[in-house]
């Protein structure tokens, strides 16, 4: 009987870690948004967000977790991001360090500014955790719209990712 049980666990394992990593979230195209919001950590996040905010996707961007060290004037420089623009659409956050701290940052500045909508941009293998932590976290009624950026993990990331979002979960059930 443990046995048998063990065996169903590992295939279940098995078979959610394989889903998990065939099935990553992709970029979208279109939709509007309050808010594009993003956490700082991996390539092409903050360059994908500001390309949306060019595009008219949301009026606002939000960078979580940048490094207290870096000044504003500092992250414009580093992505090209006009004086005007700075002080009109983008805010950045230096409170958070993870995933679950970036997604507590994000939910407090989407209420201060009473959004109702955020796009999340994200890595690809990210985004199941952030997405997760993120609507754990964002007051009733905001929605989430996932938009992926694309890129080449390696099966370790995609190993310790998998692991985090169970671990996220298993959190989440001890919290309430």
């Amino acid at each position: 009987m443990i046995r048998r049980a063990a065996a169903l666990a590992l295939l279940l394992w098995a078979f959610g870690f394989i889903g998990f990593a065939v099935t990553l979230p992709r970029p979208l195209d279109g939709g509007r948004s309050d808010a594009i919001v993003v956490p700082t950590g991996g390539s092409g996040r903050i360059l994908r967000a500001l390309a949306l905010l060019d595009r008219g996707v949301a009026s606002k961007v939000f960078v979580s977790g940048v490094d207290p060290e870096v000044k504003p004037h500092e992250f414009a420089i580093e992505y090209r991001v006009d004086s005007a623009r700075m002080a009109c659409c983008v805010a950045l956050g230096f409170d958070s360090v993870d995933t679950r701290s970036n997604a507590k940052e994000i939910a407090a500045w989407a209420a201060a500014q009473h959004a109702r909508s955020v796009r999340l941009v994200t890595n690809d293998w990210h985004m199941r955790r952030a997405a997760y932590e993120l609507r754990a976290r964002l007051p009733a009624g905001v929605s989430v719209t996932e938009d992926a950026v694309l890129s080449r993990p390696s099966f370790r990331i995609l190993f310790l990712e998998y692991h985090k979002l169970i671990a996220a979960h298993v959190a989440r059930l001890w919290e309430r």
